[in-house]
C-alpha cells in the first residue's frame, strides 16, 4: 500500500471517528461509560494501529491486530444498533419512526466498511510483497 493509500485510510478513519463521536453523544446516559466508551476506545485503537502499521519494523503483527480491532469496532457498532441506541436523542428514545436511527447506523456502517476495505487492501498488498520477496 503506497503512501497515497495510507493517507486515504488515515483520512477516512478520521472522518469515521468524528462522525462516531457525534452520534455517541446521543447515546443514553446509562451507556456513557459502557458500550459508548467501548466503541470510542475501539475506534481510537484502530486509528492508533493504522499509524503503527505505517512503520515497517512492526507492520506484519500490527496489520493483524488492526484487522481484529477493526472487526471488534464493527461488532460493537452492530450491537449498539441492535439495542436501538442510535435512535436516542436528548436522553430519551424517539417514539416515532426509527428513520433517524437507521440513517445514523447505516452511515456509520458504510464508513466502517470503507475503512475495512482499505485495511483489507493494505493486508493483501503486504502479503503480495512478502510472497514476491520469498520467491
Amino acid at each position: 500500500m503506497g503512501l497515497h493509500n495510507e493517507a486515504r485510510l488515515d483520512g477516512r478513519m478520521l472522518r469515521l471517528i468524528k462522525q462516531l463521536n457525534q452520534y455517541l453523544g446521543h447515546f443514553p446516559r446509562f451507556e456513557r461509560y459502557g458500550l459508548s466508551q467501548q466503541i470510542r476506545t475501539a475506534a481510537y485503537d484502530t486509528y492508533a494501529l493504522i499509524v503503527a502499521a505505517q512503520k515497517p519494523y512492526s507492520r506484519k503483527t500490527t496489520l493483524g491486530q488492526l484487522d481484529v480491532r477493526h472487526e471488534q469496532l464493527r461488532m460493537l457498532v452492530r450491537l449498539a444498533g441492535e439495542l436501538g441506541y442510535f435512535g436516542w436523542r436528548d436522553e430519551r428514545q424517539d417514539g416515532g419512526p426509527q428513520e433517524r436511527a437507521l440513517r445514523r447506523l447505516h452511515t456509520i456502517e458504510l464508513m466502517i466498511d470503507e475503512v475495512g476495505m482499505l485495511i483489507g487492501g493494505w493486508i493483501r498488498s503486504y502479503r503480495d510483497k512478502e510472497g514476491a520477496k520469498r520467491q
